[in-house]
C-alpha cells in the first residue's frame, strides 16, 4: 500500500494541466452499453475508477481499454498526443460484442458509480443483475431514487443477496418521473435508459451538474434526442438505436479547484490549464471572497493569493450551481489558514466530516455541531502522520500538509487514486516536496 510524505511550507509556482473529469467520464463510459457501433473517447483521465470500469465494461460485454500509445505519462516513459488531440489525455476505445447482464459484486463493491450499468443495460437488455454498489464511506447514497424512476418506466425489481434484480418484460416506457432531489446519479441513470426507451421521457427537479450536461452531450452526439439538459426539466425522445462516435471528456472541475487551493494555500501562483471556470462560478466566487486572485490569460487562469491574506468565509454545499459537496474539504483545509472564523455546512452527505479529526490533529482548530463546522482560522499547522478516509478527504490532507510546517505523512492514498490523476507528478514540477512510498 503506498502513502504520501509531504514536506510543507514551499509555495508553489508553474503552471498545471486538468485532467478529464472522473465525473463525467464514468457515466458517460458506461453509456457505451447503449450504443452498438465502436466509441473512441479522448481525455480520459488515468484512474483506478476509470479502470474499474473498463473491466465492468469488458465483463459486461462491451470490450474497452485505454490506447496504449496515449497513455499518460510516467516515469521513466514518453508518450506522444496523438497530433489531433494535443494534450486531450488518455484515449479508450470500446467495441461492443455480445452484452452480459450481471455486473458482479467484486467489482462493482470498489465504485458507487457502478450501479450506473442499470439503465443501460435494461435498456439494452431489457433485465440486469447488479451487486449494491460500494465506495467512499461519505453517505448512504441510497440507489432508491434509480429504482422508484425506473419502475415508472416499467421495470421490475427484487433486492436479494445483494443484489438488484431489474427486468422490464415489456420494454422501458417513456414516463414523467419528478425527482423529490436533484439525484446526480439518478438523473443520469434515467437518462441513459430513457434513450432508448418507447416515447417520451420528461425528468423534473434532474440534476443540473456539468457532468451531466456533459453525458447528454455525448448521447446526442450517438443520435440521442434530448434538450433541456443544464436545466431542471429534461426531456429525452427515445429512438431505436445509437451510433458510434468519437467524443472528448470535460476538464475536471473540482481538480481544478483543488490546484486553485494549492496556489492559495501555499502563498503561491499557479497558472491552471485547461481549467472549466464557466462552471465554477460557485468555488470562484467564495475563494474570492476569501482573498484568491484570479487573472484570465491566453492559455488558462492565474491562481494567486491577495497581498492582504487570506479571510474566513461561509459555505454551504448544495447542488450544482451552488458549491459543490466535492470541493468542501479542500477549502476548510484552506480555511484552516485564513485570518477570522469560516462557517461550514454540509446538507449533501450526512459522513463529509471524517476529514476534520486529521486536520485537527495537523493543529487545525474546527468545532463540529451536526451538520455544521466551525473553523478558527489562523491555524500554524503543523505536519502529522494523518489517514484518508475518502477521495476528497485525501486531497484536502495533501493541500494541508502542502501547507504545513514539518512532515505531513498520509496514508491510505488509493482513496486519491480513484480521483486524481498523478497528483503527486503534477505538484512536483511546480515546487512541492511531494514522494509517494510503499508501506
Amino acid at each position: 500500500m503506498d502513502k504520501l510524505i509531504i514536506q510543507g511550507g514551499v509555495p508553489l509556482h508553474g503552471e498545471v494541466i486538468i485532467s478529464g473529469a472522473k465525473n463525467a467520464a464514468l457515466p458517460i463510459l458506461l453509456a457505451s452499453i447503449l450504443v452498438d457501433e465502436p466509441i473512441v473517447f479522448h481525455n480520459v483521465p488515468h484512474l483506478r475508477d476509470i479502470n474499474t470500469t473498463l473491466n465492468l465494461l469488458s465483463i459486461l460485454g462491451c470490450e474497452a481499454k485505454f490506447d496504449e500509445r496515449y497513455l499518460p505519462p510516467v516515469p521513466g516513459r514518453t508518450v506522444a498526443a496523438p497530433a489531433e488531440h494535443p494534450g486531450s489525455g488518455g484515449v479508450v476505445r470500446t467495441q461492443p460484442c455480445r452484452l452480459s447482464h450481471e455486473a458482479p459484486y467484486d467489482l462493482v463493491k470498489t465504485m458507487r458509480a457502478s450501479v450506473l450499468c442499470l439503465g443501460p443495460l435494461l435498456a439494452r437488455l431489457g433485465k440486469a443483475k447488479v451487486a449494491l454498489p460500494g465506495g467512499c464511506a461519505i453517505g448512504a447514497r441510497p440507489v432508491n431514487l434509480h429504482l422508484s424512476a425506473l419502475e415508472k418506466m416499467g421495470a421490475e425489481f427484487e433486492l436479494d443477496e445483494g443484489y438488484i434484480y431489474g427486468k422490464c418484460p415489456n420494454g422501458l416506457k417513456g414516463a414523467h418521473i419528478n425527482f423529490d432531489f436533484p439525484t446526480v446519479g439518478g438523473t443520469e441513470n434515467l437518462l441513459m435508459a430513457a434513450t432508448l426507451a418507447a416515447g417520451e421521457t420528461i425528468l423534473e427537479n434532474a440534476a443540473r451538474e456539468p457532468e451531466v450536461v456533459d453525458l447528454a452531450k455525448f448521447l446526442i452526439a450517438c443520435g440521442a434526442d434530448i434538450s433541456g439538459h443544464g436545466s431542471s426539466i429534461i426531456k429525452i425522445k427515445g429512438v431505436p438505436r445509437l451510433k458510434g462516435t468519437s467524443y472528448s471528456i470535460m476538464p475536471d472541475r473540482i481538480e481544478a479547484g483543488t490546484f486553485m487551493i494549492a496556489a492559495a494555500i501555499t502563498d503561491g501562483e499557479l497558472l491552471i490549464k485547461n481549467c472549466p471556470i464557466q462552471d465554477m462560478e460557485a468555488v470562484v466566487l467564495k475563494l474570492m471572497d476569501m482573498g484568491v486572485k484570479f487573472e484570465p490569460k491566453p492559455d488558462g487562469i492565474l491562481v494567486s493569493r491577495d497581498s492582504h491574506g487570506l479571510r474566513g468565509t461561509e459555505i454551504k454545499t448544495q447542488p450544482h450551481p451552488g458549491f459543490p459537496t466535492d470541493m468542501q474539504a479542500q477549502i476548510m483545509a484552506l480555511m484552516c489558514t485564513a485570518n477570522g472564523p469560516s462557517l461550514v455546512e454540509e446538507s449533501i452527505f450526512e459522513n463529509r466530516f471524517m476529514h476534520v479529526l486529521e486536520l485537527v490533529r495537523m493543529g487545525a482548530d474546527i468545532r463540529l455541531s451536526g451538520h455544521t463546522a466551525l473553523v478558527k482560522g489562523s491555524s500554524c499547522l503543523k505536519g502529522a502522520p494523518v489517514m484518508a478516509s475518502d477521495l476528497r478527504a485525501s486531497a484536502s490532507l495533501v493541500l494541508a500538509g502542502l501547507a504545513a510546517g514539518g512532515q505531513t505523512e498520509i496514508q491510505r492514498i488509493y482513496h486519491l487514486d480513484r480521483g486524481y490523476e498523478r497528483m503527486e507528478e503534477k505538484l512536483i514540477p511546480v515546487g512541492a516536496r511531494i514522494k509517494r512510498v510503499k508501506e
